[in-house]
């Protein structure tokens, strides 16, 4: 078997496998970018889950026709423009996001810079199919139709629209949390998820996580070793079964590492059950030159050059931070609804009522007026018993024919059911099987004898 050098198309589709997984992951690539543009606003739609379309509109710097092209090839990027890798301050850095999304669905992009005419390529699976010129305010356009459609072994492994559309509302919501000065627009068939504005990074994450936070959480704020961690978490009581409201970032990027998710856990030990996860959204500020962020495809994960500090620096932030507030506890609003309370005079005046407490001073001994007074105040402070509720006719016919049922029930019947109660009653658990039964007066039955 002799070696060879693959086609484009095939690298590219190769390429989409590691970039590429799902609709959400295609749409966390196209937004990082309009972040990367400069973009003040990013308008999202999806449909059905991001299955059938795709689109992300910005208002960034655009790009010329002769960069839109040369954006659609591999490792073809704006954002090293030094070449120095371990410095990366943009999102994306790679320059495979576009040419491996356009070769496994229908791709459009449409972009304009400022002062000129706007311009659009479409792409069907990897073949350029037009371009030409369009009209789009200045920015840029990408919409993704029919994503895998032609690749059916991937197709499969998608997930349905409602999964698929929770992975894209997780996506958008960890790029809105980071860039908290850039105003996001969500939209799924043809209904508005989200509206965010430009804000403060505390206003926009109260805006996306529980509105509960507010009340059972824990701010933090520490430094140590040149390393900041900023956010807010959860109280140990105010927990979820699912760790899907835990949004981490190193450097204003969103990543889902594992040593940061082991240091959120390790704080919370001895505090929480071990099924349960707190609710938190950390920032953690690390030198460039301490982080490395080119580790996975997806960006995701990173990997820093003093992992024990980074983890010290977590545990005991938030352990100082929970400490402090050991005293709280989680409250959760409940809507009473209102009571009639009933006093010691109504109560009394109830006909056929019959008073538990004396009401003249004759009749009780001296110096039990005090406890007299004390007990009305306790009564009156307690709510009545709740009145039983009247029968339906319905209901009386069917309580009487059960009675009437019983009373010809064979004396017999009633007897060994009665004695079958006694005697299994007054005899352990485990010394009865399910197949066999002793009724009072009998003699003990066979095992495999019914009863």
């Amino acid at each position: 078997m002799s070696i060879r050098r693959l086609p484009s198309e095939l690298v590219n589709r190769i390429a989409a496998g590691e970039v590429v997984e799902r609709p959400a992951s295609a749409l966390k690539e196209l937004v990082e970018n309009a972040l990367d543009a400069g973009s003040e606003a990013v308008r999202i739609r999806l449909t059905a889950g991001g299955l059938e379309l795709v689109e992300v509109a910005d208002d960034g710097c655009g790009m010329s026709p002769d960069e839109m092209r040369l954006a659609l090839e591999r490792h073809a990027t704006s954002k090293l423009p030094d070449d120095v890798l371990d410095r990366v301050t943009s999102f994306g850095f790679r320059g495979e996001a576009l040419p491996s999304i356009a070769s496994v669905s229908r791709f459009t992009l449409g972009s304009r810079v400022r002062g000129a005419d706007g311009w659009r390529i479409e792409i069907d699976h990897g073949a350029t199919v037009g371009e030409g010129p369009v009209s789009l305010p200045p920015g840029t356009c990408v919409r993704i139709e029919a994503l895998f459609d032609k690749i059916p072994a991937r197709r499969k492994f998608l997930r349905s629209p409602r999964a698929e559309y929770a992975a894209c509302l997780d996506a958008v919501k960890r790029l809105a949390m980071a860039r908290s000065d850039v105003a996001f627009v969500l939209e799924h068939d043809g209904r508005r998820i989200l509206s965010l504005q430009p804000t403060t990074p505390p206003q926009r994450v109260a805006e996306l996580l529980s509105a509960e936070l507010d009340r059972n959480g824990i701010g933090i704020d520490c430094e140590r070793n040149g390393m900041g961690l900023t956010g807010v978490v959860s109280l140990p009581t105010f927990n979820r079964g699912l760790a899907d409201q835990q949004y981490l970032f190193v450097n204003a990027r969103p990543v889902k590492d594992r040593l940061l998710v082991g240091a959120l856990r390790g704080a919370y030990r001895d505090l929480i059950a071990r099924d349960r996860h707190p609710i938190a959204a950390l920032f953690l500020s690390v030198p460039l030159v301490d982080v490395d962020v080119n580790v996975h495809p997806a960006k995701t994960e990173v990997r820093f050059r003093d992992p024990t500090a980074v983890r010290g620096l977590i545990v005991g932030g938030l352990r100082a931070a929970l400490d402090e507030a050991s005293q709280k506890s989680a409250t959760r609003e409940q809507l009473a609804a209102p009571v009639l309370w009933t006093t010691s005079a109504t109560y009394d005046q109830q006909p056929g009522r019959i008073s538990a407490l004396p009401t003249s001073p004759q009749s009780m001994p001296a110096g039990a007026t005090a406890v007299l007074e004390e007990a009305r105040a306790l009564f009156d402070h307690a709510p009545p018993l709740p009145a039983p509720s009247p029968l339906s006719p319905k209901s009386r016919s069917i309580r009487s024919a059960s009675r009437v049922a019983r009373s010809r029930q064979p004396t017999s019947s009633r007897k060994l059911r009665t004695a079958w109660s006694s005697s299994t009653s007054m005899r352990p658990t485990n010394a009865l099987s399910s197949r066999e039964c002793v009724p009072q007066g009998k003699e003990r039955r066979s095992p495999g004898s019914p009863c």
